[in-house]
């Protein structure tokens, strides 16, 4: 299953992707609305797209949990999380979510799944790491149809995050643009992990758990203090 998932999702999910974005492009030549009557709505050359259900549970899970946990090590959210979405994070692992990408919170809740997800549900595995490239390219998505603008405030980091996680220096200054754009707190988180990539090339505490040597810089700077993940 692990090693079926990262042989075929990649290409059905981009073939899926490209199918949802140029459609959008097609039908849609400014960036989506979303109803103020209705949050999970968007608005597309007259029709109006309804965020899945599921979808809705994952929004709905993850803002319940708040700040207080969104970034804890704490282990029974992370099993709470996993028994709650597993099912849902393997659907999207496999491409089978792409529709979600219609509408802004559709979009939230597939980053949720592929990126924040194997974080908690998957701890100090190298399976934490597995489907970032899929969320880099949703969140890629989402900004490009502006769906960052149709999320409350709170959690448009949640779109800036996959690129935040990424060991690409590419990635890392893209971060620090988006989060400038959220606010100061945002924008220094993303500016310590731009800077850790941009020292180091990676990120060091990430080399036991994928097997990777250490360095002497690395490993003196893990052992005073350093960003541990």
């Amino acid at each position: 299953m692990h090693t079926r998932t990262r042989s075929i999702a990649p290409t059905l999910f981009a073939t899926t992707t490209l199918l949802v974005s140029a459609a959008f492009a097609q039908n849609q030549p400014h960036s989506p609305s979303v109803s103020p009557m209705n949050p999970s709505a968007s608005h597309s050359a007259g029709r109006t797209l309804t965020t899945n259900p599921a979808a809705l549970k994952v929004i709905a899970f993850w803002r319940d949990a708040g700040p207080a946990l969104w970034f804890a090590k704490d282990p029974a959210f992370d099993a709470r999380f996993r028994e709650r979405f597993l099912l849902d994070h393997e659907s999207a692992a496999r491409g089978e979510l792409a529709q979600w990408q219609s509408t802004p919170e559709g979009a939230l809740a597939l980053v949720l799944l592929l990126d924040q997800f194997p974080r908690n549900a998957f701890r100090d595995t190298a399976r934490m790491y597995d489907t970032d490239a899929m969320a880099r390219k949703v969140a890629s998505t989402a900004f490009a149809a502006g769906y960052d603008q149709g999320i409350e405030r709170e959690l448009r980091k949640f779109f800036v995050l996959p690129f935040a996680h990424s060991e690409d220096q590419a990635d890392q200054e893209r971060s620090v643009a988006l989060a400038r754009r959220i606010g100061p707190d945002d924008l220094a988180h993303a500016q310590h992990h731009r800077d850790i990539v941009r020292r180091f090339g990676r990120f060091p505490h990430r080399n036991a758990i994928l097997g990777r040597e250490s360095t002497p810089e690395e490993k003196d700077y893990l052992a005073n203090g350093g960003y541990a993940g």
